[in-house]
């Protein structure tokens, strides 16, 4: 178990992506924190993952609630004495051009996808420091590379992960301290419904799959999994500051 006895916390943990990269580091022996905003979502994730033999602990929070986030994580600190892996997922995805995209969208998009990533990065880093190691995994996006038609929103927000996540890798490889970002292309789960919707139907976006990304297809979540624990793992022990792109191919087109 290349994970074993170490504390992870990963936000958006209810489902897709978040849940997957959960369930492979309990199965790797970390005892997995799920974060969610949905306390059922949050349940459900555990479950799985005590089912499968794993160690895990619901906390349902918004992270773009600061104080929340802050209590919560003081809360993993003061039981466990450290958080070896923090892997940002919790995110949103938000439709529109520069014209169509709502304000209130632009902004929430910026809390969740940016800000709360900054924020959870934040109050974990001090212990970190402390022990002279950790792994921050921040999530971005295939958007965060690319044009990603009408939708500035996102695409703007997973640019900034980017960004933020070479600035933290820079400022603290010092302390022992390992930052990278994930950019997923298309994963087949409930998050791209607002894609699918201003695309028109599940039609379209399985014809624009098919043609987009040269594999051909969605990835299941599994396949996102497998990078996340790479990253997360001392599989990448000499690997900071870094930008893993997993799309099946899209970006090289």
């Amino acid at each position: 178990m290349i994970l074993k006895d170490r504390v992870a916390i990963v936000t958006g943990a209810g489902s897709g992506i978040g849940q997957g990269g959960a369930r492979i580091m309990a199965r790797e022996g970390a005892h997995v924190v799920v974060v969610d905003m949905n306390p059922a979502r949050a349940g459900e994730t555990v479950a799985l993952i005590t089912g499968e033999g794993g160690s895990a602990e619901a906390l349902a929070l918004d992270v773009t609630d600061d104080a929340a986030l802050e209590a919560g994580i003081a809360s993993v600190l003061a039981r466990y004495g450290r958080i070896d892996i923090l892997h940002n997922h919790a995110g949103a995805q938000v439709a529109g051009d520069l014209e169509q995209v709502a304000v209130e969208g632009f902004d929430k998009s910026w809390a969740l996808n940016v800000r709360a990533h900054f924020m959870a990065a934040r109050l974990v880093m001090p212990a970190m420091k402390a022990a002279g190691k950790g792994v921050i995994l921040n999530t971005s996006s295939s958007s965060g590379v690319l044009y990603d038609r009408e939708m500035i929103a996102y695409t703007t927000s997973k640019h900034a992960v980017i960004a933020m996540t070479r600035q933290m890798a820079g400022d603290y490889a010092k302390f022992g301290v390992r930052v990278n970002a994930l950019c997923p292309g298309w994963v087949d789960t409930p998050f791209n419904q607002p894609f699918i919707a201003q695309m028109g139907g599940r039609h379209a976006i399985e014809a624009y799959v098919a043609d987009k990304v040269p594999l051909g297809r969605w990835a299941a979540v599994e396949e996102i999994a497998e990078p996340i624990l790479f990253l997360v793992s001392d599989r990448s022990s000499y690997m900071t500051g870094q930008i893993l792109v997993v799309d099946g191919g899209e970006t090289i087109v």
